[in-house]
């Protein structure tokens, strides 16, 4: 409709233009010029229809109109003050540009009769191979944007597929599962969801790892214990043990070995389920950690172990349980025991409203890659050294237990002597600020 429109008002101001011009050189010919120009014109303008009309005195058409208009369409009053009309019905579109012509009369001489240059042209031949092209060029742009829209359309739902059908195999327990990514996907809002079905495929295929580590670790733990008790109350009861009461004492031994490690397992379990408690109180690290030392000096001098404490001029004061701590402050040298060659340092010391409580030892160290999962429970190191069997595994685990329950957090770092350093890190007391 936009384009009929447009293409009507382009042909009325054409025959307007050619009207006036029609009529400027008509002025002057005779009757028989006036027809010849008037049949060139047709032909040489495409025009539908081209005539002269002269109105008599009265009013009424002296000559035929062209088809398609009627004298209600030619305003009179208007031609007469020399103004162009034009106008159209359905198809058709006139213009009419009035003239003066010369008519004889009969007693001889000429007078000047109102004449009136009507020209006509339908709109729909005009605008027929427009509309071809316009819906040939609407069709190919639908194809293209169809097209477009489909390419599009396939590469923002191809990631969706594949993160559908990645899930899909997690859940099914394929924990191996990755989500394909590209440079372009880690940009957008896909990009981040696809990294973060990634990451929780790694959280979850390492934690069933550490779950299968974890049960393999506690059942050696379990069984090598009650193989030497078997083993030995068999041989009492056979009476093939020269020494029963030797005998009973490995017993005793490896019962209270594996005491410890229900015990732990127990811990772990309260620690992790938040269904333990605490006796919060002012403590001083200082004191824990002496008093822990003294309680392994025994130990240490038997494995030709040295052992340093490291402290500042004052008081280390914590709000914090002081038989967790103690536990915290054991399980943190028996680990530095299991790896020390000669020395274990224990310092403890306060900066920024925070105690640090640090055990390092001069073993092997810890791999880089291995620092950030020292303290998940039952952890092995890719390169894990030769050591001594002591404990049950799960002491570094306790320890990150507890002390986030007192609000701290733990760390694991390259040590100064040459192997590891595992730090706790406590808010200070109101009372140490005090």
């Amino acid at each position: 409709m936009l384009a009929q429109f447009g293409a009507r008002q382009q042909t009325e101001r054409e025959l307007r233009t050619q009207a006036n011009d029609i009529a400027a050189s008509i002025e002057n010919l005779d009757g028989q010029g006036q027809i010849r120009i008037l049949g060139n014109l047709r032909r040489a303008l495409n025009l539908e229809g081209v005539a002269v009309v002269r109105f008599g005195p009265a009013g009424r058409t002296v000559d035929v109109l062209p088809s398609g208009v009627t004298s209600a369409d030619l305003d009179l009053v208007k031609l007469r003050a020399g103004e162009t009309l034009s106008g159209g019905r359905g198809s058709l579109v006139f213009a009419a540009a009035p003239a003066s012509v010369a008519v004889p009369r009969t007693q001889g001489g000429t007078e000047p009769v109102l004449a009136v240059v009507v020209l006509t042209r339908k709109v729909d031949a005009l605008l027929r191979p427009a509309v071809g092209w316009f819906l040939i060029a609407a069709v190919c742009t639908l194809a293209i944007g169809a097209l477009v829209a489909w390419r599009f359309g396939r590469a923002l739902s191809r990631p969706v597929r594949q993160a559908e059908a990645a899930t899909r195999r997690i859940s099914a327990g394929d924990l191996s599962a990755r989500v394909p990514t590209s440079a372009r996907d880690s940009k957008d809002e896909v990009g981040s969801l696809i990294a973060s079905i990634n990451a929780m495929a790694e959280v979850l295929e390492r934690s069933k790892g550490v779950e299968r580590q974890f049960l393999l670790s506690v059942s050696h733990d379990l069984r090598t214990p009650l193989t030497s008790i078997r083993g030995y109350a068999e041989a009492i009861a056979d009476g093939a043990l020269p020494d029963p009461a030797e005998g009973g004492h490995i017993i005793l031994s490896e019962a209270r070995r594996l005491e410890r490690l229900v015990g732990d397992l127990l811990d772990l379990a309260k620690l992790e389920s938040r269904s333990f408690a605490l006796t919060l109180g002012p403590v001083d690290l200082v004191d824990i950690a002496a008093g822990t030392l003294d309680g392994f000096r025994p130990e240490t001098a038997e494995a030709g172990v040295t052992m340093e404490l490291v402290t500042g001029d004052e008081p280390t004061i914590v709000n914090g349980d002081a038989d967790r701590l103690a536990q915290i402050a054991a399980n943190l040298l028996q680990n530095a025991l299991k790896f020390a060659r000669s020395e274990v340092r224990v310092s403890v010391e306060s900066a920024n409203g925070w105690a640090r409580f640090a055990v390092s030892d001069d073993g092997p160290g810890i791999a880089p890659e291995d620092l950030p999962h020292v303290f998940e429970r039952l952890y092995v190191s890719r390169h894990q050294p030769q050591r001594k069997e002591i404990g049950s595994g799960l002491g570094l685990a306790i320890v990150r237990e507890l002390v986030s329950a007192m609000g701290g957090t733990v760390q694991a770092s390259a040590a100064d002597t040459g192997g590891a350093c595992l730090s706790v890190l406590l808010p200070l007391s109101s009372v140490a600020a005090r």
